[in-house]
């Protein structure tokens, strides 16, 4: 354990009552978390940990090392076995939905809990159901605790910082509503932090790759298209201008500072307004994207957002668009004369080969298909594949961290070696995605022109995919009497044209029929192996029969084999840190029906090349470590083991590694990085930061930096000006405190009932399981209103014997009208209840309205939500629709609702609508004691309406014994002569026969 560690744990045991921590990012927050559960004991009571995101829970149970392991509370105990963890001083994970409603249910014995934790304090508000736990848990262990030595704690932690000052006092009004007394900061410039980190620092080599000139020219594009974009919302005048810089539009958390400014009054913005707001983030991972992915792959991204974007996005119509895509082209290849291809086809070198379209296709069979003849029209497809930077860059750091170790070797040094690399000498390489880890995990065992070129395949059999999409019938029709469009390309000739008729035309289509002439070449010799490998002919195919005769070997052997010959020949082994490899890997291939031969070669065209680079990469990578090896002169290079930093796992202290290579810098990795060394300070280990010289990368990571300080800055200041109730006990939140001063006034007022003290009438209010999930039963708990937990098989909230609603959310509205539940629920709402009630709640920080008045229509479409909640309404005349702005309107709402209604029965509202095997009982309200025909066919009947018809039911047990009752009698059930007379003559009125 790091010694700050230590200090954050002693300042929380001195606070019995608990304390907020707030820690930077990376600085080990799951070892710190167990740590603390390992002071736990059992005869404190039960420890609960409200259930954290699955990786911080994986990494808490990895660094506990005690004997006894956290249990897991679920849904699926049942209750006593809940009650017996509850009670057996333990430390349980549970969820904040199962706590909840065993806390309202009295399922809980308060006082054998010990404490609570959270761990994801940044994610709170005053409504969660966090807080609504920790006040009820307040609440009942204020009193049991008074005559009891132990007190219940709450602790919480983040080490989100940037999280925790949005808003106006978030930190503090957290603490109030978490009953916390005491704030905790720990930064990373903290004197403990600081001191201990940089006591013993690593190795660090800083690296900074120039990009090419390509690269600059699209970043230096994306910035200008981002800053344009920013410049047209600034004319909008709906956001706040200091929030909109171009540093800010390269977080994640621009999208959401802009969001939270326009929610309000998001239905009155423009189109335009709307679409920037979607530019920027497309904008933001163009730019993330150019950094990370190859330039094929890039290519293709920027060719999915022409296609899904070009008729409503705003920035590709920006001035600077154009670069974007132009050079983007321009580093994966280019069209040039074919004059200038001979004179460069002596100097051809690896990372510009070029590919001729058109002639005959004699050379089409060679090994890597990009050879071929000369064509009349002298236009060529030059193949640029422009490697990434930092690929030669990590290559050239893994060779001469190789050499060392191999030269130290050699000199005897062998005992230096062993202490030095702890017998393992791995070497870490930490990327930002697990794709990223896969292609750089094949650029090391083959050359990464190998790489490029079948991304580059790929990227051109896709093109070809898309072109042979089935044409529908009518337009094949229409089609059928004309020579089909781009006749010849597919089958690898692109059209013979005059070099005036060839200038005159455009160039994108030039260039489109270019690329699928390439690609039906290698759609051909996919054809002619596919043939090659069905014919019985050994010479011709021996080598590929038995690469694939021996495939189930390897896959029998796996990798032992490739790696031990890769020890004897290059010392290469590399293995990939994340989940499934081999599933991940096949995840590329494309699972296709096929329906005819067309189809089936096309298929396997497109699997062979999936499957070719599967088995280089996992099954025949001893023979790609030869060539390898071969080509750079067996220089040797150490274990490497990649890393995805999006798994957020422990891989440092699992690996032990003694180099880190961090080929995408992150902030809360380079602090995983300290925090590891300043643990094993005996250890020497050497980081390698590989960053692109003058990039948007590192101004990124240094504006991480900056703003986590900022961040900090600005609780400091707020934890000087901080005003926390020092008798915070739970009490003073709810309905009791907003009463308890106004009946005050009236206590002595002998004018309003001889100055009795009014009774106030506590509020039930019965909840639906399912609803725990909002937060509404928090802010009706707030209002001091009865919350009674259980499973309702009809509506949401029971608020009386004769009201019950159902509450939507705007976006479970929208589904639910699609899907048609919300016609069946509203039917047995109508039912089975006098009052039902249709909830329309939307959010307190969004606009109150779903649409702009000038999007309503005058006419009834399908398509329209007014529309339709306009039919759901004349289709059942006895639902009220309410519309609500936020939860505390809402609360407000159920309050006046209730007013003079008796409160609702737990167990009557339980078996509504629900089956059950003992038949019809008498005076219940299941759904057997319905006869659902019946009560339509009597609605339907002259003179009964909505108001009368229930006690027409009450006062007749069955439509026979309706039949016989005197007039008198159903005057009186259906409140008026007139309708009973109505009824009256319908059923006894005589209808002429045919006889």
């Amino acid at each position: 354990m790091v010694q700050f560690h230590e200090h954050i744990i002693t300042d929380l045991l001195e606070e019995p009552t608990g304390g907020l921590v707030i820690l930077s990012s990376g600085l080990s927050l799951p070892k710190l978390v167990s740590s603390l559960l390992s002071l736990h004991s059992p005869s404190q009571g039960t420890l609960l940990i409200l259930s954290p995101p699955p990786t911080l829970k994986s990494q808490i149970l990895h660094h506990h090392n005690t004997d006894q392991n956290p249990i897991e509370i679920t849904a699926d105990l049942p209750s006593h076995h809940r009650l017996s963890l509850y009670t057996s001083g333990q430390i349980c994970f549970i969820t904040p939905r199962i706590l909840i409603v065993d806390l309202l249910s009295n399922k809980i014995p308060t006082s054998s809990l010990a404490g609570l934790i959270i761990l994801n304090a940044h994610s709170l508000s005053e409504t969660s159901t966090e807080a609504f736990i920790v006040r009820i848990l307040k609440s009942s262990t204020h009193n049991s605790n008074q005559n009891n030595s132990n007190v219940f704690y709450i602790r919480a932690f983040s080490d989100r910082p940037q999280a925790m000052v949005s808003g106006f006092s978030k930190t503090e009004r957290l603490m109030k509503c978490m009953f916390i007394k005491r704030l905790h900061l720990w930064p990373r410039f903290q004197v403990y932090v600081s001191q201990e980190l940089e006591k013993d620092p690593p190795e660090v080599v800083d690296v900074r790759v120039p990009m090419s000139k390509y690269m600059v020219g699209i970043q230096n594009a994306i910035l200008e298209v981002m800053d344009a974009c920013l410049k047209e919302m600034r004319k909008s005048n709906k956001v706040d201008v200091e929030d909109l810089t171009v540093e800010n539009g390269l977080f994640k958390s621009f999208d959401e500072i802009v969001r939270i400014q326009l929610d309000p009054i998001w239905h009155t913005l423009g189109k335009k307004t709307k679409q920037l707001v979607s530019d920027l983030k497309t904008l933001r991972k163009l730019l993330d994207y150019l950094v990370r992915y190859d330039a094929v792959s890039y290519l293709k991204y920027l060719d999915t957002l022409r296609v899904s974007e070009s008729f409503r996005s705003v920035w590709i119509f920006a001035e600077s668009s154009y670069k974007i895509f132009d050079y983007a082209k321009k580093r994966v290849f280019r069209l040039a004369r074919s004059k200038d291809v001979k004179l460069n086809e002596q100097s051809k070198t690896k990372a510009g080969k070029k590919r001729k379209l058109k002639g005959d296709d004699s050379n089409e069979g060679e090994a890597d298909g990009t050879s071929s003849s000369t064509t009349s029209s002298g236009v060529v497809l030059a193949e640029v594949l422009e490697e990434a930077p930092k690929w030669k860059v990590l290559r050239e750091i893994l060779e001469e961290i190789g050499e060392e170790r191999q030269k130290q070797a050699l000199s005897g040094e062998e005992d230096q070696v062993e202490s030095e690399f702890d017998d393992n000498g791995i070497v870490l390489v930490a990327c930002k995605d697990e794709w990223s880890c896969m292609q750089l995990e094949e650029c090391i065992m083959q050359s990464p022109q190998k790489v490029l070129q079948e991304e580059w395949k790929k990227y051109l059999l896709s093109k070809v995919e898309l072109r042979g999409l089935p044409t529908p019938e009518k337009k094949k029709a229409k089609l059928k009497p004309k020579e089909p469009k781009g006749f010849g390309i597919l089958d690898g000739v692109a059209p013979v044209k005059s070099m005036q008729s060839a200038e005159a035309s455009s160039p994108n289509k030039q260039e489109h029929d270019i690329l699928l002439a390439a690609a039906s070449k290698i759609r051909n010799q996919c054809r002619r192996e596919l043939v090659v490998e069905d014919e019985p002919q050994p010479l011709a195919g021996s080598s590929r029969k038995g690469a694939k005769e021996k495939g189930k070997e390897h896959k029998k052997r796996g990798q032992a084999n490739g790696q031990n010959s890769g020890r004897k020949d290059n010392g290469i082994k590399i293995d990939m840190v994340i989940k499934d490899l081999p599933e991940i890997s096949g995840s590329k291939n494309k699972s296709q029906t096929v329906k005819n031969d067309q189809a089936a070669i096309d298929g396997y065209c497109e699997a062979n090349l999936q499957r070719a680079s599967v088995d280089k990469g996992g099954l025949q990578r001893h023979a790609e470590e030869l060539d390898l090896a071969g080509s750079r002169n067996a220089k040797p290079i150490p274990p490497v083991h990649f890393y995805a930093l999006e798994s957020d796992q422990p891989i440092l202290d699992i690996l032990k590694p003694s180099v880190v290579i961090v080929y995408h810098p992150d902030m809360m990795f380079v602090r995983e990085i300290e925090v590891y060394k300043a643990e094993n300070p005996s250890k020497k280990l050497k980081v390698y930061f590989l960053f692109y010289e003058d990039s948007t990368e590192v101004q990124k990571f240094e504006a991480s930096i900056r703003r986590e300080n900022r961040a900090f800055e600005s609780l400091i200041r707020q934890k000087s000006l901080m005003m926390i109730p020092v008798d915070q006990n739970g009490h003073c939140v709810g309905l009791n405190a907003s009463i308890e001063p106004a009946s005050s006034s009236y206590q002595n007022s002998t004018r309003r009932a001889g100055g009795r003290k009014e009774i106030v009438k506590e509020m039930q209010v019965i909840v639906d399981m399912r609803e725990f999930m909002s937060s509404l039963p928090n802010v009706l708990h707030q209002k001091g209103m009865s919350i009674i937990p259980v499973t309702l098989e009809v509506g949401d909230y029971v608020l009386s014997p004769s009201i019950c609603v159902e509450r939507k959310s705007i976006q479970d509205l929208f589904t639910s009208f699609t899907s048609g539940r919300l016609y069946n629920q509203v039917e047995t709402m109508v039912r089975y209840y006098q009052i039902p009630v249709l909830l329309i709640e939307f959010s307190q920080d969004k606009s109150f309205s779903f649409q702009s008045a000038s999007d309503i229509g005058e006419d009834v479409t399908p398509n329209s939500i007014i529309s339709k909640l306009s039919l759901l309404a004349l289709h059942f005349p006895r639902l009220r629709i309410i519309w609500s702005r936020s939860l505390r309107a809402t609360a407000e709402i159920f309050a006046s609702l209730k007013a003079n209604q008796d409160e609702p029965d737990e167990m009557k509202a339980i078996r509504v609508g629900v089956p059950s095997e003992d038949g019809i009982v008498e005076n219940d309200v299941r759904a057997e004691n319905y006869n659902t025909s019946a009560v339509e066919f009597l609605r339907r009947l002259p003179g009964v309406t909505d108001s009368n018809y229930r006690a027409i039911m009450d006062g007749c047990k069955s439509l026979a014994e309706l039949a016989v009752v005197p007039e008198e009698k159903l005057a009186e059930l259906m409140g008026g002569q007139k309708a009973a007379r109505t009824l009256r003559d319908f059923l006894y009125a005589k209808y002429p026969t045919l006889l």
